[in-house]
């Protein structure tokens, strides 16, 4: 089933909702092992994102993602805004030109996204980090992000603010790999609704 702009925008809103909604939530995660600022932040960064996609939109998938990614650089605070920011970037020059993507074409950009985010933070899977949700979700999509994202409570963490409390940090569930599955949550919901 192909995946349309108007699906990658409508995606890209009910996020940017979720988040909203959540912001509180991903604060108190982030209270516990950071800075307390994950949920501000992504919401100052996803609400920017709406003031861009409103002021015009293409038709090209490729750069509205892209157009995510440098706002959220731009906007988000943390390492959220370079994780994210990279994340959407790559994603969008992976779809860049495209109105409508294949399935193979939508792995293939979530595939590049991921593999930014790993690059650009120098994570792995078990590091207690979005990455745990993201490369879980390629494989098994959003069920296994929300399993993702509740395995990083018992780790400790290695990677990031939370890597200086050391073994504090477990038993607290990572706010970064929270608002990762939240994205790709909204992602399955947004495709799936338009495919029923």
């Amino acid at each position: 089933m192909p995946v349309s702009y108007g699906q990658v925008s409508e995606w890209i809103r009910a996020f940017a909702a979720v988040v909203a909604e959540n912001k509180e939530y991903l604060t108190e995660l982030d209270a516990a092992i950071g800075d307390a600022d994950h949920g501000i932040n992504m919401n100052r960064g996803m609400q920017a994102v709406l003031g861009k996609m409103d002021a015009g939109e293409s038709a090209d998938i490729g750069d509205l993602l892209k157009t995510v990614g440098m706002t959220l650089v731009s906007t988000v605070g943390g390492a959220g805004g370079p994780l994210y920011g990279t994340l959407f970037l790559q994603m969008g020059t992976s779809a860049t030109g495209k109105s409508d993507l294949s399935g193979d074409d939508w792995a293939a950009a979530l595939a590049a996204g991921v593999a930014g985010v790993q690059r650009r933070g120098k994570a792995e899977l078990g590091d207690k980090t979005m990455i745990d949700t993201l490369d879980e979700a390629l494989r098994r999509s959003a069920e296994a992000a929300q399993e993702g994202m509740t395995a990083t409570i018992p780790l400790v963490a290695r990677k990031g603010r939370a890597s200086y409390l050391g073994e504090r940090s477990a038993n607290h569930q990572d706010p970064g790999a929270t608002s990762s599955w939240l994205l790709l949550r909204t992602a399955a919901e947004t495709l799936a609704a338009a495919g029923s």
